[in-house]
């Protein structure tokens, strides 16, 4: 009777464990192959080449904030931004561009000419952007010499 008994007791423990294993290594596997294929988007394409240039940057900040700092003004009632350069840049005639810049996504990035008027000021509408975190960077050139501003804005 004894090895009778031993014969008819089975146990699912060891199959369990088995199983258990095998599926903790398909969702290991399956983590790592959808981290492998995850876009990974960098601040920008040409980032070592800009950091090279990074003291230039630096110059062209310190001559902006000199001539007294470009105010960017977010109005969420009305979906609308508001670039306005200071008096000091009056009869420079300055022209560039406005680079509204996502962080999270490069794919809505904008990039807009700067066309002041009288008031040395610009309108922007930005109804049709995407809610979030931007970076509105004003770059810039009057008199020969290059300006940047950057402010970050959220919309909402």
């Amino acid at each position: 009777m004894n090895t009778k008994d031993k014969k008819n007791n089975f146990t699912l423990w060891p199959y369990a464990i088995v199983v258990c294993m095998v599926l903790f290594m398909a969702y290991i596997a399956m983590f790592v192959y959808k981290a492998m294929n995850q876009d990974v988007d960098l601040v920008s394409k040409d980032y070592y080449e800009k950091e090279i240039k990074f003291q230039d940057q630096i110059d062209r900040v310190k001559r902006t904030q000199a001539l007294g700092d470009v105010m960017v003004e977010y109005n969420a009632r009305e979906q609308t931004l508001l670039l306005q350069l200071p008096a000091t840049y009056r009869g420079m005639n300055p022209s560039g561009t406005i680079t509204l810049f996502r962080p999270s996504d490069d794919k809505l990035d904008k990039q807009i000419p700067l066309q002041l008027g009288r008031d040395q000021s610009q309108l922007l509408e930005v109804a049709d952007m995407e809610s979030g975190i931007w970076k509105v960077r004003v770059s810039f050139s009057a008199d020969n010499e290059e300006y940047y501003t950057e402010k970050t804005i959220q919309i909402k």
